[in-house]
C-alpha cells in the first residue's frame, strides 16, 4: 500500500478483462500497475478507449521469465495480483501446445513461487476457465464438477488451477481461482467467435464487405456473460476472508447460431438457414444474399458442445450476480462495432 492506496498488479492489462478490471479498480482509488509483454501484438487501444491509459503505471512483464516476475514482486509488494495474462485462444493452443502449456501452466507457477518467496502478503487471483470442464460430466457445472479438458489450453489452465489450490493449502498463499465461463464485450478480440460475428456483420451492414461470415459449429452452446460484470467478481474474491474457487457465469446457455441471429437483427438481417452441417448457409431474406457460411476449417479437433455454469456459490457467499443479459450483450457489441465501422476504426 502506497500513500494509503492499495496496489493492484494486473497481468494481461492490454486484453479485454485487463481494461475493465483496471477501470473498476481505478474507480476504487487503487494504484494500478499494468503488466504487459513488450513484444506482444496487443496495443493499448482498449485502454485508450476506456480513457484510462494515462492513469496506469505500465511495467514490462513476461510469463516465462521467472527472474523478471521475482523482481517485480520484490520491488512493488502489491496488495493484489490479478493474473489475466495467458495464451487464451483455444484454437491457437492446438497449433502452439508447448507454448500454451508453458505460458498458461508454468507461468502461473512462477508467479505463485515469486509471491511465496518475495511478497507473501499479496493476494492472488487466477483466471481459470470453463474450458477445464470440456467434455462436461454434469449440467450445469459447479465448483465440484469433475474436470475433463479437451484442448491444450484447457489442460494448461487446469495445471494452473490446481497449483493455486496447492499453494493456498501448503504455503498459506492467498490464491483464488475464478472459473470464468465465456465473457464478452465490445473490447473482445476479433479472434473470438462473438466479436468475429459482430465485427463482420458491422462491415457488411456499413458496406465495407460483401463477403459472408464464415463460422464453424453453429450449434455449440456457451454461457455468455459481460466482462464488465465478471471483473467485479474477481475483486470480490480477493476481499473475502479466505481464498476459494468460484464459478463465474450467468447460468444460461445460448448457441452460436442464436448469437448470430441476435446480432443480425441489429443489422436489419432477416436470417433464413438452408442446408446442413458443413453445407449450411444463412441467407438474408430481405436481400437474398448469403451472409453466413459454415466452413469446416473452423471446427475444433475435439469439440466442446455445451458449457453452462451454476454461479450459486458466488451469489450466496460474495453477493454477486451478472447484470447484463444475453440480448443486451449482443446489442452492446454489434452497435459498438457498427459505430467503429462507420468511423473506419474497426480493429
Amino acid at each position: 500500500m502506497t500513500n494509503g492506496k492499495k496496489i493492484a498488479m494486473i497481468s494481461g492489462i492490454t486484453g479485454q478483462d485487463g481494461g475493465y478490471l483496471a477501470k473498476f479498480l481505478l474507480e476504487k482509488d487503487y494504484r494500478v500497475l499494468g503488466l504487459y509483454r513488450r513484444g506482444a501484438t496487443d496495443t493499448f487501444a482498449k485502454l485508450k478507449e476506456h480513457g484510462i491509459l494515462e492513469k496506469i503505471e505500465l511495467l514490462d512483464f513476461e510469463l516465462l521469465e521467472f527472474s523478471n516476475i521475482c523482481r517485480l514482486l520484490r520491488k512493488h509488494q502489491p496488495d493484489e495480483f490479478y493474473n489475466l495474462a495467458a495464451q487464451s485462444f483455444v484454437a491457437a493452443s492446438w497449433e502452439e501446445p508447448v507454448y500454451t502449456a508453458q505460458a498458461d501452466g508454468m507461468g502461473v507457477l512462477y508467479i505463485l513461487e515469486a509471491i511465496r518467496e518475495f511478497s507473501p502478503k499479496t493476494r492472488f487471483y487466477q483466471a481459470s476457465t470453463s474450458e477445464m470442464f470440456g467434455k462436461v460430466q454434469e449440467v450445469p457445472q459447479t465448483e465440484k464438477t469433475p474436470f475433463y479438458p479437451r484442448s491444450p489450453y484447457g489442460v494448461s489452465k487446469l495445471m494452473a488451477h490446481w497449483m493455486c489450490v496447492n499453494y493456498s493449502e501448503s504455503f498459506n498463499v492467498f490464491a483464488c481461482s475464478g472459473i470464468l465461463f465465456n465473457h464478452e464485450s465490445p473490447m473482445r478480440g476479433k479472434e473470438f467467435v462473438t466479436r468475429k460475428i459482430t465485427a463482420h456483420f458491422a462491415e457488411i451492414y456499413t458496406g465495407k464487405t460483401n463477403e459472408p461470415l464464415e463460422l464453424g459449429n453453429l450449434n455449440a452452446k456457451r454461457d455468455w456473460g459481460f466482462s464488465g460484470d465478471y471483473v467485479e467478481m474477481m475483486w470480490k474474491m480477493l476481499q473475502h476472508d479466505k481464498p476459494d474457487t468460484y464459478v463465474i457465469s450467468t447460468g444460461e446457455t445460448h448457441s452460436i447460431r442464436e448469437f448470430v441471429e441476435e446480432a443480425g437483427k441489429h443489422c436489419d438481417f432477416d436470417l433464413q438457414w438452408e442446408g446442413s452441417e458443413e453445407n449450411e448457409i444463412g441467407i438474408d431474406k430481405k436481400t437474398g444474399k448469403t451472409v453466413v457460411r459454415v466452413n469446416p476449417k473452423f471446427y475444433r479437433p475435439a469439440e466442446v458442445e455445451m458449457l453452462i455454469g451454476n454461479p450459486e456459490k458466488a451469489r450466496k457467499i460474495l453477493n454477486w450476480n451478472a447484470k447484463v443479459d444475453f440480448k443486451s450483450l449482443c446489442r452492446m457489441m454489434i452497435l459498438a462495432d457498427i459505430e467503429r465501422a462507420k468511423k473506419g476504426i474497426l480493429v
